[in-house]
Protein backbone atom coordinates (compact mmCIF):
# COMPACT_ATOMS: atom_id res chain seq x y z
CA UNK A 1 0.00 0.00 0.00
CA UNK A 2 1.52 3.34 -0.98
CA UNK A 3 1.60 6.32 1.38
CA UNK A 4 -1.29 8.19 -0.30
CA UNK A 5 -3.53 5.16 0.05
CA UNK A 6 -2.50 4.72 3.69
CA UNK A 7 -3.54 8.27 4.60
CA UNK A 8 -6.78 8.06 2.59
CA UNK A 9 -7.63 4.83 4.39
CA UNK A 10 -6.80 6.30 7.81
CA UNK A 11 -8.92 9.35 6.98
CA UNK A 12 -11.84 7.08 6.08
CA UNK A 13 -11.66 5.46 9.51
CA UNK A 14 -12.11 8.79 11.29
CA UNK A 15 -15.35 9.28 9.32
CA UNK A 16 -16.41 5.64 9.16
CA UNK A 17 -19.81 4.04 9.28
CA UNK A 18 -20.30 0.90 11.40
CA UNK A 19 -20.16 -1.13 8.18
CA UNK A 20 -16.80 0.37 7.22
CA UNK A 21 -15.40 -0.50 10.65
CA UNK A 22 -16.64 -4.08 10.33
CA UNK A 23 -14.93 -4.38 6.92
CA UNK A 24 -11.69 -2.62 7.91
CA UNK A 25 -10.87 -3.87 11.40
CA UNK A 26 -9.20 -7.23 11.93
CA UNK A 27 -10.89 -9.86 14.11
CA UNK A 28 -7.99 -9.43 16.56
CA UNK A 29 -8.10 -5.61 16.37
CA UNK A 30 -6.91 -3.93 19.56
CA UNK A 31 -7.43 -0.25 20.38
CA UNK A 32 -6.54 2.17 23.14
CA UNK A 33 -8.86 5.17 23.14
CA UNK A 34 -9.38 8.10 25.53
CA UNK A 35 -12.95 7.10 26.49
CA UNK A 36 -14.42 4.05 28.26
CA UNK A 37 -13.75 1.21 27.92
CA UNK A 38 -10.27 2.67 27.10
CA UNK A 39 -8.99 -0.68 25.80
CA UNK A 40 -11.12 -2.80 23.48
CA UNK A 41 -10.54 -5.77 21.22
CA UNK A 42 -12.27 -7.49 18.32
CA UNK A 43 -16.06 -7.28 18.13
CA UNK A 44 -16.25 -5.14 21.28
CA UNK A 45 -13.97 -2.56 19.64
CA UNK A 46 -16.13 -2.49 16.51
CA UNK A 47 -19.20 -1.92 18.70
CA UNK A 48 -17.52 0.84 20.72
CA UNK A 49 -16.24 2.65 17.64
CA UNK A 50 -19.54 2.24 15.79
CA UNK A 51 -21.34 4.00 18.66
CA UNK A 52 -18.98 7.00 18.45
CA UNK A 53 -20.22 10.04 16.45
CA UNK A 54 -18.37 10.48 13.14
CA UNK A 55 -15.93 13.32 12.64
CA UNK A 56 -16.72 15.80 9.86
CA UNK A 57 -13.08 16.33 8.94
CA UNK A 58 -9.59 15.36 10.05
CA UNK A 59 -6.15 16.74 9.25
CA UNK A 60 -2.96 14.74 9.72
CA UNK A 61 0.46 16.17 10.55
CA UNK A 62 3.72 14.83 12.00
CA UNK A 63 3.14 11.75 9.82
CA UNK A 64 5.43 8.74 9.89
CA UNK A 65 5.18 5.44 8.02
CA UNK A 66 7.21 2.32 8.83
CA UNK A 67 7.24 -0.97 6.99
CA UNK A 68 9.10 -3.28 9.40
CA UNK A 69 8.39 -6.37 7.30
CA UNK A 70 6.44 -7.32 4.22
CA UNK A 71 2.72 -7.22 4.90
CA UNK A 72 2.95 -4.95 7.93
CA UNK A 73 2.60 -1.15 8.03
CA UNK A 74 2.85 0.99 11.16
CA UNK A 75 1.91 4.66 11.10
CA UNK A 76 2.12 7.44 13.67
CA UNK A 77 0.69 10.92 13.35
CA UNK A 78 -1.06 13.88 14.90
CA UNK A 79 -4.77 14.21 14.11
CA UNK A 80 -6.89 17.33 14.42
CA UNK A 81 -10.51 16.29 13.93
CA UNK A 82 -13.58 18.50 13.82
CA UNK A 83 -17.28 17.86 14.33
CA UNK A 84 -19.32 21.06 14.25
CA UNK A 85 -17.65 23.36 16.80
CA UNK A 86 -15.90 20.46 18.58
CA UNK A 87 -12.17 20.02 17.93
CA UNK A 88 -10.16 16.95 18.96
CA UNK A 89 -6.36 16.91 18.89
CA UNK A 90 -4.47 13.64 19.43
CA UNK A 91 -1.31 11.77 18.63
CA UNK A 92 -2.13 8.38 17.19
CA UNK A 93 -0.74 5.18 15.81
CA UNK A 94 -2.23 2.42 13.69
CA UNK A 95 -0.93 -0.90 12.43
CA UNK A 96 -2.16 -2.57 9.24
CA UNK A 97 -1.60 -6.12 8.11
CA UNK A 98 -1.88 -7.41 4.58
CA UNK A 99 -4.35 -10.24 3.91
CA UNK A 100 -4.39 -10.42 0.11
CA UNK A 101 -4.12 -8.22 -2.97
CA UNK A 102 -5.54 -4.77 -2.07
CA UNK A 103 -6.93 -6.22 1.18
CA UNK A 104 -5.51 -4.65 4.35
CA UNK A 105 -6.97 -4.73 7.87
CA UNK A 106 -6.27 -2.56 10.87
CA UNK A 107 -4.93 -4.64 13.77
CA UNK A 108 -4.09 -1.83 16.21
CA UNK A 109 -4.99 1.80 16.86
CA UNK A 110 -4.06 4.09 19.74
CA UNK A 111 -4.97 7.70 20.57
CA UNK A 112 -3.36 10.02 23.09
CA UNK A 113 -5.16 13.38 23.39
CA UNK A 114 -2.91 16.42 23.18
CA UNK A 115 -3.37 18.45 26.34
CA UNK A 116 -1.29 21.50 25.35
CA UNK A 117 1.86 22.10 23.36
Amino acid sequence: MDDNRIWAFEDSLWKATPEHYAESLDEQYLCVIPNPPFVAMGAQAVDVLSATPRWDSVEFSETHVARPQEGLIVIAYRAKAKRGDEVYDARCSSTYRWLSHENWRVVQHQQTPVMAD
